[in-house]
């Protein structure tokens, strides 16, 4: 008897399906339907629970923020239709457009919703720093907004004021040039009080927004469903209403197969990335649709703001640090050198990504310029030279390393791990669930750790931070402790020309390179596999589901 693998299985499935038909017919009733899976599930559908793309995908549809982004990084009108910020760069005054209303929601009287007002802002604001609500996203202010005024009743203290019901103003601590994009964070949100307090803790599946789609009903793990919000304030330059789609489904399958089983009978509308088991089946090593599904499918591919790197702990202090020879600058350089990046890209990626031979700063944001800040290629001779300037030549008495990784990059590390044994340093590979990942780099327990930083916001900040010494881990994981750069980057946090702040992030980014506290691996991309029956769905480098404009 002949066993077949399930994985061909599905593959001869999908070749099938394919010499029939890309896509099932549409019927009237699901033409303006826009379908996709969200194979992690979503937790929370409050803001202030904003913590993973899964569930900010979903909060994007039903909420809306001060400031957005455009899809080329520029901070848009939101819920502000203006801002001005204070010459002491300060206080930062928000007018609010006079046109945008609450969903329609048993929470209001005779269930309408009411016109959003700048006091709505001040609630939403002080409900991120309430430890009742226990926000993901309390940290987005702490250090950072005028801490007068606080109370346990007040956790924002004068830092939020409404002066009239078009006018919201925050006041600063210090100055933070990247405030605005802390703002267009989905934590900052705004939710009516009504709705939070009638519906108390199951506000996380009653939501109530401002957003282009509004809650319909949710049957957790299994179907998610918001419908158009007629009373949308968007409009088109021909003055059509947005949204164009009529509902958005949510489907919750976890298995990759399926869902792209599902993508190929048009049952979804697009898939988020491509499976490692199929991308082969899928794209050529060029990063490019095979011709058998040229014209079947829409590849889109855009730079995204996330790094993939390896970290390393670096504390002096710390007893593991004194006995692993991780310490030594001279071996985490040699890590850096000892592995081709471009290969491991061609042949693991198939292309899909940058190899990051310069900094953490990842390609995509404006500061990012390779011929300024000067990584590490592949050169396995310098690393040998390294490693005996080390005192380990050609790797003898050097003790095996080892590295903490996640199922999904077992491949990304047993490839840097053969390439690493050639020059000597030998490296154990120890595959654990994610969950403990995290929670040993959160208490400084890995040595050696698999990591990604994937933008909060679109400013080179948010990856310094990461190096900051006063700042905890996380960010600080590997917990780097450099006076120097600290210095640089206080001083950025006040400088106001971009050109000035740009050369002082890309400063920094050279220094800790140099230190070597990580391996950066590849800088990331967004990849869209979209059904052709769908119009004006383009990504962005935050990776941020856009559907206003959308249309089939």
């Amino acid at each position: 008897m002949k066993i077949v693998n399930p994985r061909n299985f599905v593959f001869l499935t999908i070749n099938l399906l394919m010499a029939i038909s890309c896509h099932s017919p549409n019927s009237k009733t699901d033409k303006k339907f826009f379908i996709y899976n969200e194979p992690d599930g979503i937790a929370t559908l409050d803001p202030a629970g904003a913590k993973n793309r899964s569930i900010q995908w979903a909060i994007h549809q039903l909420y809306n923020t001060l400031v957005e982004t455009d899809d080329n990084l520029n901070f848009v009108p939101g819920l502000a239709r203006t801002w001005e910020v204070s010459a002491n760069r300060r206080t930062w005054t928000f007018h609010l457009r006079p046109d945008i209303v609450f969903h329609d929601d048993p929470a209001f009287p005779e269930g309408r919703g009411r016109r959003l007002v700048a006091r709505d802002i001040v609630y939403s604001f002080n409900r991120i720093l309430d430890p009742l609500t226990a926000s993901s996203g309390a940290w987005i202010f702490h250090d950072r907004i005028d801490t007068t005024g606080i109370t346990p009743a007040n956790p924002g203290g004068d830092a939020f004021s409404a002066p009239d019901d078009s006018t919201f103003v925050l006041k600063l601590l210090r100055p933070f040039n990247p405030i605005l994009g802390l703002l267009s964070m989905q934590y900052c949100s705004a939710v009516p009080r009504e709705a939070v307090e009638k519906y108390g803790k199951e506000f996380r599946s009653h939501p109530v927004g401002t957003g282009p789609f509004r809650f319909k009903s949710w049957e957790e793990n299994q179907t998610l469903i918001l419908v158009k919000n007629d009373r949308y304030y968007e409009r088109d330059s021909t003055g059509q209403r947005l949204p164009y789609l009529d509902a958005l489904k949510i489907t919750f399958n976890d298995e990759a197969a399926t869902e792209f089983l599902q993508f190929v009978q048009g049952q979804l509308d697009f898939v988020n990335n491509i499976d490692p088991s199929f991308k082969d089946e899928v794209l050529n090593k060029k990063g490019q649709l095979k011709k058998d599904w040229q014209g079947k499918i829409d590849l889109t591919v855009v730079p995204q703001l996330n790094t993939e790197y390896l970290g390393i702990l670096v504390d002096s202090a710390n007893p593991l640090v004194k006995a692993s020879p991780l310490r030594i600058k001279q071996i985490r350089q040699a890590i850096n050198l000892g592995f081709d990046r471009r290969k491991m890209m061609l042949y693991l990626r198939n292309s899909l990504g940058l190899p990051a031979e310069s900094g953490f700063i990842p390609a995509g944001l404006p500061s990012f310029d390779s011929t300024l800040v000067h990584g590490y290629h592949y050169d396995p001779d310098r690393a040998r030279t390294l490693l005996a300037a080390a005192g380990y030549p050609g790797g003898k008495g050097l003790p095996p390393i080892r590295l903490l990784t996640i199922p999904i990059y077992g491949d990304f590390a047993t490839f840097i791990a053969r390439q690493l044994e050639d020059i000597g340093i030998h490296i154990d590979i120890e595959i654990v669930q994610k969950s403990l990942l995290l929670e040993e780099t959160a208490q400084s327990k890995a040595l050696f750790f698999r990591g990604s930083w994937i933008a909060d916001y679109p400013d080179a900040e948010n990856y310094l931070s990461v190096f900051y010494s006063k700042n905890p881990a996380p960010p600080n994981y590997t917990r780097y402790n450099d006076p120097v750069f600290d210095k640089l980057y206080e001083r950025s946090l006040e400088e106001t020309t971009d050109s000035v702040r740009y050369r002082l992030y890309r400063e920094m980014d050279q220094r800790v390179i140099d230190a070597a506290p990580i391996v950066p691996l590849w800088y990331d991309v967004v990849v869209h596999l979209v059904n052709p029956r769908v119009h004006g769905f383009t990504p962005n480098a935050l990776n941020l589901l856009e559907l206003r404009r959308v249309k089939k």
